[in-house]
């Protein structure tokens, strides 16, 4: 890609009313079988059209087909059983019901390359794909049968691999692994997490990103960021050890955060993908905020490294709220690319 500040979304859109219930994170699908894979296709072929028509340069599919970040892709594997559950608590944050690892965990088929081949086929822009990392994973399950964190992860790693190539075939230009536990665990992210991302993303040709964010704009997010002080230094841990990595890309949450913006110089040489829209607020960002927040940035990257984004998904909000934040990222950045170029 060689157009300058490439804009890009980090993961969710909000879906239609028909599909699951509006702004709410996670909820059940409200259609099944054939009609579903219908009615996802459908729903990410108005994703596609939205960023389009509101100027994204990089496209991707909304998370249409996805009910929930990582269990949708956990879902597909072998070794989980969906029936035990445990309440557990996820990123030390807030507790949830999840899965149990109850046996060897492995990929029977590919889980998500049919719906990439589609979106392939709506766009002829660069197309981008998520997928949890390996740290996440293990975060949102209970292990019966590994009983090592360390252990299931590396796993994981080896399974993400499979899809992540799989995905390069049908077209993907980009794979993002989300990882937000690097922003929790520090001493697993240390001492095998960045490892087994890198395991994750082992071979691979397209090019990768990781993304870590501070949460999607939800109640329990809000309150544990209310905790973290006047600076948060999280990155600090991970971006000096991500700098180092083979990984393409970081994606960090920046606007409206209290994330000090020259922690980004600890990136340097990396791209960087900026978070300048807030996904927390109902507020529609001015183009002008935008722009301010990528000339922070550019303080402390490169233009040709920067990729203009959001902080998180935005399944949880208003479509139209979403969908003019795509219009208030664009905008912004066209401001910004106009200043550069002019110079």
């Amino acid at each position: 890609m060689h157009t300058l500040l490439p804009t890009s979304i980090v993961g969710s859109l909000p879906k239609p009313a028909w599909l699951a219930q509006p702004e709410t994170l996670w909820s059940p699908w409200a259609l099944q079988g054939e009609a579903l894979r219908e009615g996802t296709h459908d729903a990410l072929r108005i994703a596609v059209h939205e960023q389009h028509r509101r100027g994204l340069d990089i496209i991707s599919d909304g998370e249409q087909t996805r009910q929930h970040f990582v269990t949708t892709f956990i879902e597909h594997l072998s070794g989980v059983d969906f029936e035990q559950r445990e309440t557990v608590r996820i990123r030390d944050r807030y507790d949830a019901s999840v899965p149990t690892v109850v046996g060897a965990v492995s990929r029977r088929e590919p889980v998500f390359v049919r719906d990439a081949a589609f979106l392939r086929t709506q766009t002829d822009q660069p197309i981008k794909w998520a997928l949890p990392g390996p740290m996440t994973m293990i975060d949102t399950l209970y292990d019966r049968h590994y009983r090592s964190r360390e252990k299931l992860a590396w796993e994981f790693a080896t399974i993400l691999n499979e899809e992540a190539r799989e995905l390069e075939a049908a077209g993907v230009d980009i794979i993002q692994f989300d990882e937000p536990a690097f922003n929790v665990f520090f001493d697993d992210m240390r001492d095998w997490g960045v490892a087994t991302l890198e395991r994750a993303a082992q071979g691979l040709r397209a090019e990768t990103v990781v993304h870590i964010c501070y949460g999607y704009g939800i109640a329990a997010n809000t309150a544990w960021k209310a905790t973290l002080g006047s600076e948060w230094r999280q990155y600090e841990e991970s971006f000096p050890l991500l700098q180092r990595s083979v990984i393409d890309t970081v994606s960090l949450e920046s606007h409206n955060s209290h994330v000090p913006m020259d922690l980004v110089e600890l990136l340097r040489g990396k791209k960087v993908m900026l978070g300048a829209i807030d996904v927390a607020t109902e507020r529609v960002e001015t183009p002008e905020e935008v722009a301010g927040t990528l000339r922070r940035a550019l303080e402390f990257v490169a233009p040709d490294k920067l990729i203009p984004s959001s902080n998180c998904g935005m399944a949880p909000l208003p479509r139209s709220i979403a969908f003019d934040k795509l219009s208030a990222l664009s905008a912004g950045t066209a401001i910004v690319r106009g200043e550069l170029e002019a110079v």
